[in-house]
Formats: C-alpha cells, sequence, structure tokens
C-alpha cells in the first residue's frame, strides 16, 4: 500500500518563483553544504532552466500528493556511469513541513529511481556535521557513515567537518522491504 504523501517531478520554468525564497532563506543556507550568496530573481530562472536542460544532471522538485505544492528539491548529481555512482543533495525548502518524514519520502523515491531504473550501484551523501535533521534522514534511508572530512566547509566564519555517508543497492532493497511500500518494490534482477 502506497501510504507516501509526496511525489517528485520534472522541474517546471516557474519553479524559480518558489526556489527563490528557499535561496535567500538564512535558516536554510545555514545546513546546507554550499556558501551563501546572493540569488537574483533572473539568477534562480537561469539556474532552474538550466537544471531542466542539463542532461548530465537530474534535478527534481519534491511535491505534495494532496495539492501538487513544491515544497521541494532533490537532485543525482556528480554521474560517474563507469562506477555507477551519484551524489544526491536535497531540501525542504518550506520550513512548515520539516520534521514530518517528508524528506525521507522524497530521499527513497530517488533511490528507487537511480537504483531501480538508471542501475547505480552506490549513492553518496555529503553533509554538514551540525545537520542533524539530514543526517537523520540519511541514518533512517540505510546510508552508512564512510568518515568525516575535517575542516572541509567554511561557512558562517568558520570551518565545519562534513559528514560523508552512502548506499549500496544491496542496502536499498533491505531498507524498501522494511517500508513495505508499493512503490519501493521492484525488479531485483
Amino acid at each position: 500500500m502506497d501510504k507516501f504523501k509526496v511525489y517528485l517531478r520534472a522541474l517546471e520554468p516557474d519553479d524559480y518563483k518558489t526556489t527563490i525564497k528557499w535561496r535567500n532563506d538564512d535558516e536554510i543556507w545555514s545546513m546546507v553544504v554550499g556558501p551563501k550568496y546572493f540569488v537574483s530573481s533572473e539568477y534562480e530562472r537561469q539556474w532552474v532552466l538550466n537544471a531542466i536542460n542539463n542532461k548530465d544532471e537530474i534535478r527534481l522538485g519534491i511535491c505534495l500528493k494532496i495539492d501538487a505544492m513544491l515544497i521541494g528539491l532533490i537532485s543525482i548529481i556528480d554521474i560517474d556511469w563507469i562506477n555507477r555512482s551519484a551524489g544526491c543533495p536535497a531540501m525542504i525548502g518550506e520550513k512548515k513541513y520539516w520534521g514530518q518524514g517528508l524528506a525521507t519520502e522524497a530521499r527513497l523515491l530517488v533511490l528507487k529511481y537511480a537504483f531501480h531504473e538508471r542501475g547505480f550501484e552506490s549513492i553518496r551523501g555529503h553533509v554538514l556535521e551540525s545537520n542533524v535533521a539530514s543526517l537523520r534522514v540519511l541514518e533512517k534511508c540505510g546510508y552508512k557513515k564512510e568518515g568525516t572530512l575535517r575542516n572541509a566547509v567554511f561557512k558562517g566564519g568558520r570551518f565545519h567537518d562534513l559528514i560523508v555517508m552512502s548506499i549500496l543497492r544491496e542496502e536499498f532493497e533491505l531498507i524498501a522491504s522494511n517500508f513495505n511500500c508499493d512503490r519501493l518494490k521492484g525488479d531485483k534482477t
């Protein structure tokens, strides 16, 4: 039975009108790996258009099933087709939906896509050590800690450790069966 409250979709050109608010939110930027920078509406519009047309990355919107509202972003980036690995950053930009398990649902859906549809063997995640909520999401989804990159990110006037985590296809299959959801089941051949 499908109990998920979110679905993933391709980005649309007008999504920048929503994502620009997230990019300019200091609380959100304090939790992501990248540095804070000032973003104009035009810059954000171009970023969305480039993401739509970029064949080397997969950038998706996280939407609520109930009303199709865009609440976040999730991506498959830094794709290595030879070794079948990639990175997978995500964010719930609409803060009123934080802590409701929606990031976990979105990550499970993108992992199913990555492993079952695209044939990846491993997916990485890089998270600031201070971003406890994101670390919990990765652990809940079956990621294992690979290590710590010490003082790897400079933001807010100081250096921060970066936690490197990953999940293998076989580990995802075990986690997916624990969630008992039709949307995660797939051909395991």
